[in-house]
């Protein structure tokens, strides 16, 4: 008796839909809370066999250990890569030193900022990390946050800033939201919006515009967030919006 042929998925085939043009939250090196050291290789490798096209990303050496050698590190090793666009960082423990940072990220064309306020232990009424953020707005830069929008968030608010929050869980949407109806600069990745609407409400409440996609690679595997801009109840236009079209306009 032949065997019969195994199934195949649907889901398991990228789609068009599934194409992403830049996610917005991608590292490289040593991570403390991970047992590897994901070196940049072996990032750029995941990603290309991802349906993800390009990213914005830096080396963890610039949050965890020092912020000029870290920034200096991430800009000599994405020289020679054409699908990642560099991401400078400050440790804002050292904030009297931000000025200095911000100018030779400024020098070098960096556009995107990410802040470590978790693993810098940062508070939103810290002086040292008021401080790096009126800097940064000051200069322009977009402002790639870690942590809970709901307390980030309101001391951003009224500033004119552009920033993307890496860390707005499903259960904190409703929040989000109405910050975002009154900024339009605050936008927030898709990666940890697990409800089953998370993506359409947002949509439906204050606009595509106010999504980006982001995965955390290699700490998290992209397939899911592909798959759950794939499946979303939105249109096409909005999709390419999350998925492209927002981070392209951050870096105009």
């Amino acid at each position: 008796m032949s065997e019969s042929p195994q199934r195949t998925y649907a889901w398991l085939r990228p789609t068009p839909e599934e194409h992403v043009g830049w996610d917005v939250d991608v590292l490289y090196g040593p991570w403390p809370r991970h047992h590897r050291d994901t070196g940049l290789e072996e990032v750029r490798a995941h990603l290309r066999a991802s349906p993800v096209a390009g990213a914005l990303a830096l080396s963890t050496r610039g949050p965890l250990y020092d912020d000029a050698a870290g920034n200096a590190e991430t800009l000599r090793d994405l020289a020679g890569c054409p699908e990642l666009r560099p991401v400078g960082t400050v440790d804002v423990r050292d904030a009297p030193t931000a000025e200095d940072r911000l100018d030779e990220l400024a020098a070098a064309g960096v556009r995107f900022l990410r802040l470590f306020t978790l693993e810098q232990a940062a508070e939103p009424g810290f002086p040292g990390y008021r401080h790096v953020v009126e800097l940064a707005i000051g200069r322009g830069m977009v402002l790639l946050h870690d942590g809970d929008p709901r307390r980030f968030g309101p001391p951003l608010m009224g500033r004119g800033a552009d920033v993307v929050f890496l860390d707005l869980h499903a259960y904190l949407l409703a929040d989000f939201l109405l910050m975002a109806r009154e900024e339009p600069g605050f936008r927030a990745t898709t990666r940890m919006l697990s409800g089953p609407d998370s993506i359409e409400r947002v949509v439906g409440a204050v606009g595509s515009r106010h999504l980006v996609f982001g995965s955390r690679t290699p700490f998290m595997d992209i397939s899911p967030q592909t798959l759950k801009l794939r499946y979303a109840d939105i249109s096409p236009d909005d999709r390419a919006a999350i998925a492209t079209k927002n981070v392209e306009e951050l870096l105009a």
